[in-house]
């Protein structure tokens, strides 16, 4: 609880003097005790001291839908009666005082909530008998902002603390290197409470393993650059770009692997830059540049540290991305729905289309709406994917519309900003735009376990360059395996139409299981030549349909679902129109390169510089981050989890720590 005492600020627009409220009387004197509502504050009540007064105005506020703080004191202290008035008022009370604007240190533009509220209470010393006790003189609950409902009021600073014992489990969970929101799922299951329900934020858990953070920035800024360069000597085509700021300090820095060039230079028309995680070492910004290659599965591009998140550190990073890439910007890009970096990419990559990663929306949502909408937030969530889903966009606006009417959620600040937002999120306004399929589920969870990699074990920062190198290495080694099974495997024909035998021969077989699914359909849809095409509608449907328009002489055909420009691979309406006009190939432009069997080169980034010990650690480091991942979906999982893992490390710390694969890795590590 933050306590002000002779705040200048305040005083200015808080009138607070002996006739701002009705004054006690003899009459008005009672005890609490007599009352039949002690939860509401009156002239009179008495307090056997200061701090049983304050505790009974914070719990009366609660249930109103603010909070308070103390304002100021009045009386002499060490003087006579020493204290002798003491005021508690609304948090919102008195307005933010102008700071002095300090060139050598950057300033926070951060919104202060003060809005001049006159709400309080005023409390006075009293001695009767010689017994001193203080009495409420003056009381007004009158605010001039909306109060906040029960479950929204526990969300205010005031209200929200971290006990003892769970500081410790955040401690210990950081130590294990998982994000803070695996953090906050684990404790979530065992306290046994509802998404968004702890009584704490994520912000409040990152501000207190900022506050337990002994490491010096400058050594660890030195050690990575170090560490950069050493790559460069090993390896000319690995890059790396930094910024520094007006004191020399390390501001921004960024790198990419010579196999992460060279599969952008193919899979990078779409990409996800995701700049929601930290790194827990130092606490800054991580953003990782991520796309799926031909086979369906995650290929890294690139990463970013940066010390702030603002306009100026994201065309940073926009810029020495592009830097990397030779200048090409990607078709679509994928993000965050953060309002410096959308603005970033409309400088920076104007041409490119830019999106929200539905997947990091949707993981908000239990904090958001959980609280807000109790036991119908299950039902809401299936409401939103349907709308999600729709093809027409008069559709998804009269959908919301009637949502947000059923629902209730017309001044939710959330459901206005989504709404703001649509063509960034939803997808009819996003089927004409290529995006690989990355606003799919299943690629959402493959590209997040992909980035959990890379945070599964966070050490010191310079080591995190080495370990992000690892990770892209293991994956260009496993991504090989997994290429060669695809292309061993038999491709089973369903259909026997041409067309299919043409294609299994042409993409990968992620591709052709794609364009299979779309082919078996398109037996089910009957074609009419209309005027300017062709209506392909499902044959049990006797209107609607889609669009589709055919050009044979010139390989082009069009459908008006856009699932070809969306994803790469031809809907089931166009293929149907091919079919029926005797085309028994499908058109060489509806073959995507990018889903064509080809082979991508992956240079390896650092060879014969992991030991077995290194490679072993990595492993482990894996398994753990497999293990919290695997326990946290159920309360039952967790507690074996638990109970076996704390018999390991019982086990574990019998064993001599000195080896000479540990000796030889930190002098490894300290010559680097």
């Amino acid at each position: 609880m933050m306590e002000i005492y002779g705040d200048t600020s305040d005083q200015r627009s808080l009138s607070l003097d002996d006739t701002s409220s009705t004054e006690e009387s003899p009459d008005q004197t009672r005890l609490s005790l007599e009352t039949t509502n002690e939860a509401v504050p009156y002239i009179g009540l008495r307090f056997h001291n200061h701090d049983a007064a304050y505790e009974f105005y914070a719990e009366f506020a609660k249930g109103c839908g603010f909070s308070i703080r103390r304002h100021r004191t009045e009386g002499k202290d060490g003087v006579g009666k020493g204290l002798t008035r003491r005021y508690f008022v609304c948090h919102r009370a008195g307005n933010t005082p102008v700071k002095a604007a300090n060139d050598n240190k950057p300033q926070r533009n951060r919104k202060s909530s003060r809005c001049g509220c006159q709400a309080y209470m005023r409390i006075s010393k009293t001695t009767e008998l010689g017994v001193p006790e203080w009495r409420v003189t003056g009381f007004t609950n009158h605010h001039n902002h909306e109060l906040l409902e029960p479950n929204q009021v526990r969300f205010l600073p005031a209200y929200r603390s971290i006990s003892d014992a769970d500081k410790s489990r955040i401690i210990m969970f950081a130590k294990t290197g998982i994000s803070v929101q695996q953090m906050l799922r684990l404790m979530e299951l065992e306290k046994g409470v509802e998404p968004g329900y702890l009584p704490f934020t994520e912000k409040d858990v990152r501000n207190l393993l900022q506050s337990f953070r002994k490491v010096d920035p400058e050594d660890e800024s030195i050690d990575l650059l170090r560490m950069c360069r050493n790559i460069k000597e090993k390896d000319p085509n690995f890059k790396y770009d930094f910024s520094l700021d007006s004191n020399n300090r390390l501001e921004n820095i960024a790198w990419s692997y010579a196999s992460s060039i060279q599969s952008y230079d193919i899979f990078g028309d779409a990409v996800v830059f995701d700049t929601t995680h930290r790194l827990t070492a130092l606490d800054m910004p991580l953003g990782i540049w991520v796309g799926v290659n031909n086979y369906g599965m995650p290929c890294f591009f690139g990463c970013v540290l940066l010390r702030e998140e603002t306009l100026r550190s994201y065309s940073w990073a926009l810029k020495a991305f592009l830097a990397f890439m030779n200048g090409k910007a990607p078709q679509t890009v994928l993000t965050d729905q953060n309002m410096c970096l959308k603005e970033a990419i409309n400088l920076e990559m104007p041409t490119t289309k830019h999106a929200l990663c539905i997947w990091l929306v949707v993981a908000k949502y239990p904090s958001w709406f959980n609280a807000v909408l109790g036991e119908r937030y299950n039902e809401w969530k299936a409401e939103f994917n349907r709308l999600y889903n729709l093809e027409s966009v008069e559709d998804f606006e009269l959908g919301w519309r009637d949502m947000v009417n059923s629902f209730g959620l017309h001044t939710n600040r959330h459901i206005a900003s989504l709404f703001s937002l649509r063509s960034l999120w939803a997808l009819p306004y996003l089927r004409s735009h290529f995006f690989a399929g990355m606003t799919t589920t299943s690629h959402s969870k493959s590209i997040n376990a992909f980035i959990q990699r890379f945070l599964s074990a966070q050490t010191r920062l310079a080591h995190f360059v080495e370990q992000v190198a690892v990770t892209v290495d293991f994956k260009d080694q496993t991504g090989e395996q997994q290429t060669m099974q695809q292309n061993l495997q038999n491709i089973c024909l369903k259909t026997g139409a041409p067309m299919e035998a043409h294609a299994a021969t042409v993409l990968t077989p992620f591709a052709f299981s794609k364009l299979q699914e779309q082919l078996v359909l398109a037996a089910h849809y009957a074609s009419f030549q209309v005027e300017d095409g062709f209506l392909v509608r499902h044959h049990t449907k006797l209107e609607g349909g889609r669009k589709v328009y055919w050009v044979p002489r010139e390989g082009i055909i069009n459908c008006s679902c856009h699932q070809f420009e969306f994803s790469g691979i031809l809907c089931r309406h166009a293929l149907r129109v091919l079919s029926t006009g005797n085309c028994f190939q499908i058109p060489e432009r509806y073959l995507p390169h990018r889903w064509r069997r080809i082979s991508t080169p992956a240079t390896k980034v650092l060879q014969n510089t992991q030991s077995d010990h290194t490679e072993r650690v990595q492993l482990l480091q894996s398994m753990v981050s497999t293990l919290v991942t695997e326990s946290a979906k159920s309360r039952e999982r967790l507690d074996i989890a638990t109970e076996n893992v704390s018999i390991l490390l019982s086990r574990i710390r019998e064993q001599p720590i000195c080896s000479q694969g540990i000796r030889d890795l930190s002098s490894n590590q300290r010559n680097l």
